[in-house]
Order: structure tokens, then sequence, then C-alpha cells
């Protein structure tokens, strides 16, 4: 490994700083990451795929466009995982990849696989199992994400965390489960503590959220998404969601107030021109409710030409004002 980073780096001094990454038939996030740090231009080839089975820190990063034309597979160890992956306070969030820096373009039309089969059906009989996100976008500035395809999340797809300036284009997001078990919480996008993202030109097949504005989510526009099973959920499930005042959506504001002695800010975000179908509703704006419970504000919310189809449960585009007092794993 020693001498393939050596490799690179003199590849990259005498050939503009482009690398192109071969897989390793091992982990090959150690040689990813040395080429992101390395490299103004990393390629994984057409055809070709980096196998990923220790975390990835790939913050601080300038001026770097990775050219995903492959595929770039996260190895689902689950007792790795769930002991190594970056841990977030907020909602006990983990994730597989950060990426962050100043001016880094995602893109190349290749793929990203959560391998989510083996994380739904750990869940199934472990609830309380936490699971990665894909990608995370994390202290990040000026960062463009298009033409990926997104496959098998285990968790949320994607999540944008304090950064601005975050633009996705042309991404195309699916998980479905192959077995008995049923996927859970894989929204397509979460956006905390961030401002100024777009979010544009995309579809979703999930089950759950198809973008979710977390607290401090400010400046956001959502246009022209096809968002398809956006929250599933069993018969059971149901039931029991009803009862405790819970309904599942597709774009949601929230949800909010969830920490004693946090106030929460979502202001100026417009989704626009969204598709929304086999969905409990188009959009809502869930908080927390009860004791113990911060507080909050969302202000300047617009939500404009949803075309809605299949709605079986809610026959309303717009829900607000969901509580929640119990089922904290239903984000």
């Amino acid at each position: 490994m020693l001498r393939l980073l050596c490799v690179l780096l003199i590849l990259a001094a005498a050939f503009g700083q482009k690398c192109t990454l071969t897989p390793s038939g091992g982990d090959d996030a150690p040689q990813f990451l040395a080429a992101a740090a390395a490299c103004d231009t990393v390629v994984i080839p057409i055809g070709k795929q980096l196998n990923i089975a220790t975390r990835m820190n790939m913050t601080g990063l300038t001026n770097t466009h990775i050219n995903l034309e492959g595929t770039i597979w996260f190895e689902p160890d689950i007792s790795y995982w769930t002991g190594n992956a970056f841990f977030f306070d907020f909602q006990d969030s983990i994730t597989f990849w950060l990426l962050g820096g100043e001016n880094i373009v995602l893109s190349g039309g290749g793929t990203l696989d959560g391998a989510g089969q083996a994380w739904y059906d750990a869940f199934a009989s472990n609830s309380s199992l936490q699971r990665p996100i894909i990608l995370t976008i994390y202290q990040a500035t000026n960062v463009l994400v298009e033409d990926i395809q997104m496959i098998n999340g285990p968790m949320w797809f994607n999540l944008v965390y304090e950064s601005n300036d975050v633009t996705y284009s042309n991404i195309n997001i699916t998980a479905v489960s192959t077995s008995k078990n049923k996927i859970a919480n894989t929204d397509g996008w979460d956006i905390y503590r961030s401002d100024t993202v777009v979010i544009r030109d995309s579809s979703i097949l999930n089950g759950d959220d198809c973008v979710s504005f977390k607290p401090n989510t400010t400046n956001v526009l959502v246009s022209n998404l096809s968002c398809n099973g956006s929250q599933w959920v069993t018969s059971a499930m149901r039931a029991r969601l009803e009862t405790d005042g819970i309904l599942c959506s597709g774009i949601s504001v929230g949800s909010l107030g969830q920490y004693s002695g946090i106030f929460d800010i979502v202001e100026n975000i417009t989704a626009t021109d969204i598709s929304m179908s086999n969905a409990q509703n188009g959009a809502r704006i869930k908080a927390w409710a009860g004791s113990g419970v911060g507080s909050g504000i969302v202000k300047n919310i617009t939500f404009t030409n949803f075309e809605v189809s299949k709605m079986t449960e809610y026959q309303r585009l717009i829900k607000t004002t969901v509580l929640y007092d119990k089922l904290k794993r239903m984000l």
C-alpha cells in the first residue's frame, strides 16, 4: 500500500494532479483517501468498483473533482461500521463518508452502493441498530454533486451538515428490499445547520422522506423531483403511528424541537414541481411535543405545483404540526 501511495503522489505531480484508481482486491478506502488528498481530479473508471471497508474522512479538500464513472460499494460489515463510522450527536446519526472543503465536484454517471440489504435484514430484529448514511457533505462550501446513482442506502442517503452553497442535480436514488424485511428511514436528503442548498432534476424511490429540512436549514430550493414510495410502512406500524399521532410523508420540515433548550430555525424553503406517488402526505411540518423538548420557528415555506397520486391513507397535500411523544427512531 505504501508503494501505491508513492505512485499516486508521483503521478499527481507529473500529470496535472489527475489520478485514476484501480480496485486493489481489498479495502480501497486508503488509496481513495490518498488520491483525494494528492490529486485535483480522481477518476473511478467505468466498469470498476472500489470496495470501501473502512470509514473515509475526506474533509479539507480544495478544488477537487471526483469523477465517479464506476461504482463505490460500502462493505456491509455491520460490526465494524456500528463501532467505527463517524458519529453525530444529532439523532445519533452515523456515516460512511465525510466529504468537505471548498470547491468540490462529485460527478460522472457512476453509482454509490450502500449494500443496504444486510442492514434491512439486521434492523428487522434490532430496531435500535445504527445504520450509516452513505454520503455526508460536512463543513463544505461550493459543492456540486451531479449525475450520480445512489442505491441500497442503509439509512439516509445524503446528509448536508454545517455546509453552504451545495447543489445536487440529476441524482437517482433507489432503496428496495429483496427480502421480507422492509426498508426504513431511507430519506433521500436531510439538511441540517446548512444554508443555500439546491436539489433539482432528480428521482427517489425509497421508504421515507424524499427531502427533510432538519433544524437550522435556510435558503433551500427543491425543484423538479419525482418521489415514489415515499415512506413505506407496514399495516401494524401504520396503526401504531396513527395511535401516537405520527404521520409519514414526502417533503418534510423537521422534525424540530427534539432537544431541550435548543431553538430550531427553518426558513426560506421552496419546494416546487414535485411529483409524489405512494406517499401518505405530500408535505408536512413536524415537531416534538410534551415536556423536555425544544422550541423554534418555521418561516417563509413555499410548497407549490405538487402532483400527487396514490396517497391512500391521507388524501390531502399538506399536514402540519405532527406531534412526537414516542417512537424516536421514526425520524
